[in-house]
């Protein structure tokens, strides 16, 4: 940092000497395109013939706000224009000015801000009258884009909110489905269960009514000496009366 702020002061002197030092701005951008450390982010095309920021955001979140005081990416494309810059790429952010090339650095006492035509610049306005007027700012252009992109992309996240919204309810269906084979399955088993005990119960009972009834001999059931000395005891009784 402290190289870089020395660099600078070095820069402002050079020019203060020649008696033309360039806008700020135009300094100032000049040391970020120059400044190696900071390739991948803002650095010259192949040609040295214009400038290109590679990763906008990075440009504005980290470097912007170190020499101009803040990080708005749109109102620095607002400058360039100012200072006849053009933007000649359509799939990147690339400027360029004739005045603004890679190892031309005295070139940019050349380079002044537009102003306003006014009254006392007449003559110059007829001059200038047979030229074709300077091209529009590209600015608004980038915000119309990044307006498109951001609806597209909220369009997109709105369809894949619905296909995934499809896609539970199907789960939905199979999973209700399943949980009525299985209640009925389920059913199923608790009936055999009824019966199959509905049948047990029938044969203890039978069981324990055969028992109740003594043995038996060729189907014929037997009298236990027990029942045999009841009997014979009623008998008696009787007979004395």
């Amino acid at each position: 940092m402290e190289s870089d702020q020395s660099e600078k002061g070095l820069l402002v002197e050079e020019y203060v000497r020649k008696g033309l030092p360039p806008p700020p701005f135009l300094m100032k951008t000049y040391m970020l395109v120059e400044d190696p450390a900071t390739d991948e982010v803002i650095s010259w095309n192949e040609g040295g013939t214009a400038f290109v920021v590679w990763q906008p955001a990075e440009f504005s979140r980290d470097l912007l706000p170190t020499l101009f005081k803040h990080s708005n990416f749109s109102s620095f494309v607002r400058q360039l224009n100012t200072y006849g810059f053009r933007k000649i790429a359509t799939n990147r952010w690339e400027f360029s000015n004739d005045m603004f090339r890679k190892g031309e650095r005295d070139q940019l006492c050349e380079i002044r801000r537009r102003k306003a035509w006014s009254n006392k610049s007449q003559p110059k306005v007829q001059v200038h009258q047979a030229s074709p007027p300077p091209p529009p700012p590209k600015d608004q252009s980038s915000e119309n884009e990044d307006q498109r992109s951001s609806s597209t992309s909220s369009s997109s996240e709105f369809t894949t909110l619905i296909d995934e919204n499809k896609k539970l309810k199907q789960e939905n269906g199979i999973l209700n489905s399943e949980l009525a084979i299985m209640k009925k399955k389920c059913k199923e088993l608790l009936d055999l269960v009824a019966i199959y005990g509905g049948k047990c119960g029938k044969k203890e009972e039978q069981k324990e009514e055969e028992n109740n009834e003594g043995p038996k001999l060729f189907g014929v059931r037997l009298e236990v000496e027990g029942e045999i000395e009841k009997k014979r005891k009623r008998v008696e009784i009787r007979g004395g009366c």
